[in-house]
């Protein structure tokens, strides 16, 4: 059996970390089998749904190596979906309805007064032709629900185990609005039976609709798929993640420069049994994926563990990785991979580059306390002219220390703070070979 999964993103927004967590996953699955990864895109809303978003999922996707076998976009299968639409009518599954939102409001809580669940009564099926052509008439404007089978529908989740709802204690769902929108509910099952979805994973806020989009694959004649619903992300402190996505979204952290290595490294892994390693191809991270190591319970995203993961991968990347950006901030050729080689220890992000650069190149402003001015004068008046070389730290705080008697912390950290304007970063002895300029000589 030829495995196949997808991804249908709505264009509404930019992709996050909770989309591409369920990207991947599907993604994976897919590949470890050699079967297909189906990018849908779900552009049914035609007023929310915008290109713009559909290019930056497509970038996205591109930037983090999640390519896709095949491209489906569901507004060019309108027709389809009519066509479906016209089969579940005449066959009694597909009816038309006319209540009104307050009118549904009010009788739910009529439904909740008297202890029942607030389920859709079905009294849309006791109407006649007759009776919708008056409510037609009257300017009400019909919609369309799905007649469930009031039976309990149950299937082996891939994550969560067996799993049975009750039919019977969920509302027909409504498939067409009443502006003719077809709903995702609809669409998303024609496809999956059309495309031979075979595997869908997806967030666990889906468990209820998939009772539903049984039944519909089902009445149209399709081979239901395997489902597994991953648990929901939330915030390092337990709290809703929801309100936070706007500042998570894939391209934010790409701008911040979080590498592709980690945040795929990271959704891999998180909520699984499984340590959370840094994996430097999506090869590696294909062989050690397992849905069967996932849990139901909530999952806890933390961006710091982002940050932790980029750092070590920028210590991991080869020299030619970065030989491009590293010319381009003006490194000179013959310096450019003991440049790389100091500099990737001491970085965050590719970004801090920068700064480094800029030290090598411009010197760093000094940064010299009161009772240390007397001390850094003498020690760079025994400073050798430059180039400097890597015996050259070793050689002048020799000279510096049987000068002022100074050892120690007290001689090297006021030595390296005058040069680099900061109390930490690489060794000197290897820093000092790439200063063009030492700012305290003035």
């Amino acid at each position: 059996m030829t495995i196949v999964t997808r991804f249908a993103p709505s264009p509404t927004g930019y992709i996050h970390v909770g989309n591409l967590r369920t990207a991947l996953m599907n993604y994976l699955v897919a590949r470890k089998a050699g079967g297909t990864f189906i990018l849908r895109i779900d552009d049914t809303d035609r007023e929310r749904s915008k290109q713009e978003y559909v290019d930056a999922l497509k970038a996205d996707l591109d930037w983090l190596g999640l390519g896709w076998d095949r491209e489906e976009r569901q507004s060019d299968r309108l027709g389809r979906y009519e066509e479906v639409a016209g089969e579940l009518r005449r066959s009694g599954r597909l009816y038309e309805c006319f209540e009104t939102p307050t009118e549904l409001d009010l009788r739910r809580k009529k439904q909740l007064n008297m202890g029942r669940p607030p389920v859709y009564d079905r009294a849309a099926l006791t109407l006649d032709e007759a009776a919708r052509e008056a409510l037609r008439t009257e300017g009400r404007e019909g919609y369309w629900r799905f007649l469930l089978d009031r039976e309990r529908v149950e299937w082996t989740d891939g994550i969560l185990g067996p799993i049975s709802i009750d039919a019977g204690s969920v509302s027909d769902p409504v498939l067409i609005k009443a502006s003719g929108q077809v709903l995702y509910t609809f669409a998303s099952s024609v496809d999956d039976a059309d495309m031979g979805v075979s595997d869908i994973v997806r967030g666990a806020d889906h468990v209820t609709n998939t009772a539903t989009q049984v039944q519909i694959i089902r009445a149209i004649g399709g081979t239901v798929p395997r489902f597994a619903h991953h648990s929901l992300l939330t915030g390092p402190e337990g709290e809703e993640l929801s309100k936070r996505l706007g500042a998570l979204s894939i391209r934010d952290l790409r701008e911040q420069g979080v590498a592709p290595e980690a945040l795929l490294s990271l959704m891999a892994r998180l909520g699984s049994g499984q340590p959370v390693e840094l994996r430097m191809s999506l090869d590696e991270i294909a062989a050690g994926f397992d849905l069967s190591q996932f849990g139901a319970a909530p999952t806890r995203f933390d961006p710091a563990e982002l940050s932790v993961l980029t750092r070590h991968r920028n210590q991991q990347l080869p020299f030619a990785a970065v030989a491009g950006r590293i010319a381009a901030l003006g490194i000179p050729d013959g310096q450019a991979e003991a440049f790389w080689r100091v500099a990737s220890h001491n970085i965050d992000t590719l970004a801090d580059l920068d700064h480094w650069a800029a030290l090598c190149l411009t010197g760093a402003e000094p940064l010299i306390e009161p009772e240390d001015a007397e001390f850094v004068r003498t020690a760079l008046d025994l400073l050798p002219e430059m180039p400097f070389d890597a015996t050259t730290w070793r050689d002048w705080t020799a000279r510096v220390k049987e000068a002022t008697g100074r050892k120690g912390r007290g001689l090297f950290m006021p030595l390296r703070k005058a040069l680099t304007g900061e109390a930490h970063g690489p060794e000197m002895s290897e820093l000092m070979p790439l200063l063009h300029r030492i700012r305290a000589k003035g």
